[in-house]
């Protein structure tokens, strides 16, 4: 859970450290609006998918499910900046099946907390094989990171694209062109 107090003297500190006046009329309600800000985009801190991903349901066809184009917007635990882009999910059914939408959620849950891109395509396509015991899944994310666009090397519009595979997925190279066939790539 976040702690609001916490944050808010944070930002307070961080503001008076870049040389601004706090107590100037456009900063004055920052903290609190900042701390406010954080227990929404950092929500998936106490969340688990195990929830999202509990209820299924069986079916005979055991084909390809992926949902593609789940935006998702997070935050890079490097420079507390933002990345954002967009989740291609898929898994292969082991008999059954879970909500599309929990797809969306679980994507979530896990850009909800300070973290790289890497390790959020890991954490999704690990859920998946833990909660839904599917014969494999296959995720890749594109994003764009803040950190590379308005600092650093100063490269707008460059696009980070991570993949991980599992189970079958990462067996099956015939099952990875499928994906990228069905995502038009």
């Amino acid at each position: 859970m976040i702690d609001k107090e916490k944050v808010r003297q944070a930002v307070t500190l961080l503001l008076e450290g870049i040389g601004e006046d706090c107590s100037r009329e456009g900063l004055r309600e920052t903290p609190d609006r900042i701390a406010r800000m954080y227990e929404e985009i950092f929500a998936g801190m106490g969340q688990t998918p195990e929830g999202v991903l509990n209820k299924t349901f069986e079916v005979a066809n055991n084909g390809i499910v992926l949902e593609n184009d789940i935006v998702f917007y997070s935050i890079c635990e490097h420079h507390l900046l933002p990345f954002y882009g967009k989740a291609h999910v898929a898994y292969l059914p082991d008999g059954k099946v879970v909500g599309l939408s929990k797809l969306a959620r679980t994507v979530e849950i896990y850009a909800r907390r300070p973290q790289i891109q890497e390790q959020l395509t890991a954490q999704i396509a690990d859920a998946l094989m833990e909660y839904l015991n599917p014969q494999g899944v296959m995720v890749a994310l594109e994003a764009e990171h803040m950190c590379m666009t308005m600092r650093g090397v100063k490269k707008p519009g460059a696009q980070t694209v991570t993949v991980v595979t599992r189970g079958q997925f990462a067996k099956d190279k015939c099952l990875q062109e499928e994906f990228w066939h069905m995502l038009g790539r």
